[in-house]
């Protein structure tokens, strides 16, 4: 009895272990893509071969197509793309297939011809992680984000999107203590989706709120600078 209740405590010692370092990567990268530091995001990608890996290069890839390097945005997305059906042929999970399904949907975006190929996979990836957890707050923003940049004539909706969004928010409220990233996403996806439904005022409201969130958050300071100087020049 003694000899099993060790080996369980060293299990679930092991497991927490493993949480508390995913968190601290995860947060680490976050910190690397507020800056858009595509040298210090290379490095995590190249750091292990796990969910952490694959998200490392998911952010690279976003800093990377900002700042015009297409190139290294594909192949960062293309590495956390195998990274990731590899994890999942082993064990799926909700946060493994909703971040697929955006790493899919971001390959379409740089590359319109391969929409036939990743459309049907990230539409299945993130309904299987919707059915294995519903109340993910990442699921609900991935959804979001693909009602935002998906046409309308396939079923893209800037409503849904602002609607998804808002779940996605909702769901963000609570507790979470390993893979929490996407809240201020959340709230600047919510304004994008308002500001193009013609609501320049919530979207700004909810630009200010993700940074309310997380104060160094580059995307959201943008897109108020970006509003501040349009209305300048008005």
């Amino acid at each position: 009895m003694k000899t099993l209740l060790f080996v369980t405590s060293l299990g679930i010692s092991s497991a927490l272990g493993s949480q508390i370092a995913n968190a601290e990567s995860i947060e680490n990268i976050d910190a690397a893509a507020n800056h858009m530091d595509v040298k210090t995001l290379t490095d995590y990608a190249q750091q292990g071969n796990d969910y952490s890996q694959a998200y490392a290069n998911y952010r690279l890839a976003i800093s990377a197509n900002i700042l015009g390097q297409p190139q290294l945005a594909l192949a960062a997305l293309e590495d956390a793309k195998e990274t990731l059906e590899s994890l999942i042929s082993a064990s799926s999970n909700a946060d493994n297939l909703a971040l697929l399904s955006s790493v899919y949907g971001m390959l379409i975006a740089l590359d319109n011809s391969k929409a036939v190929t990743y459309g049907p996979k990230a539409g299945k990836a993130i309904q299987q992680a919707k059915q294995l957890e519903a109340d993910n707050p990442r699921v609900a923003l991935v959804q979001a984000i693909s009602a935002f940049n998906t046409p309308a004539m396939y079923g893209g909706s800037m409503q849904r999107a602002a609607d998804l969004a808002t779940q996605a928010i909702e769901l963000y409220a609570n507790p979470c203590d390993n893979i929490c990233w996407g809240y201020a996403e959340a709230y600047t996806w919510r304004g994008l989706a308002k500001q193009s439904l013609g609501d320049l005022e919530g979207a700004v409201a909810d630009w200010q709120q993700a940074l309310t969130v997380e104060s160094d958050y580059a995307w959201a300071q943008f897109l108020l600078q970006q509003n501040t100087q349009q209305n300048t020049k008005s």
